[in-house]
């Protein structure tokens, strides 16, 4: 996993909404990368739920958030689509992303349920990693953007 200070890696993909999402774009903002095994699988859905309820509220303390898994880009589309996300969700099949923020389950195939928060210049500002108890990446986050909002 990358730690705290580390520069996050840069990428580039296609998101849900079949927008091109570049990491280095997004510089200036804070950015909520969470990381999730499978798309439409219960504890991924509840997470993906929690985010989406928040996002005016992390968008509000100016964060970006971007969801992703190691799905096909069809599935993320179905997944992202029926659970009415508003923030980019991007599919990882080939697993360059999830390979590149040191995320991946060995031998399993599929990212550990990570979240980094990324500050405005590109580096890690926090990570949060919870295999079973998927509310509390959504609490640590919004604990972790008030702290910067003051």
């Amino acid at each position: 996993m990358l730690k705290v200070g580390d520069l996050a890696p840069d990428f580039t993909a296609t998101a849900t909404s079949g927008k091109t999402v570049k990491l280095s774009e997004l510089r200036g903002k804070r950015v909520v990368m969470f990381f999730f095994p499978k798309a439409m699988t219960t504890g991924c859905t509840i997470e993906t739920r929690l985010f989406r309820d928040h996002y005016t509220e992390m968008a509000a303390l100016g964060a970006e958030v971007i969801g992703v898994s190691v799905d096909s880009n069809d599935k993320q589309c179905e997944f992202a689509t029926r659970e009415g996300v508003p923030f980019p969700m991007i599919g990882d099949s080939k697993k360059s992303i999830g390979k590149s923020f040191d995320v991946m389950w060995p031998l399993l195939g599929v990212t550990q349920r990570v979240t980094y928060v990324i500050g405005p210049e590109g580096r890690v500002e926090a990570v949060f990693h919870h295999e079973l108890m998927v509310g509390r990446h959504l609490e640590d986050v919004k604990r972790h953007l008030q702290s910067k909002a003051q």
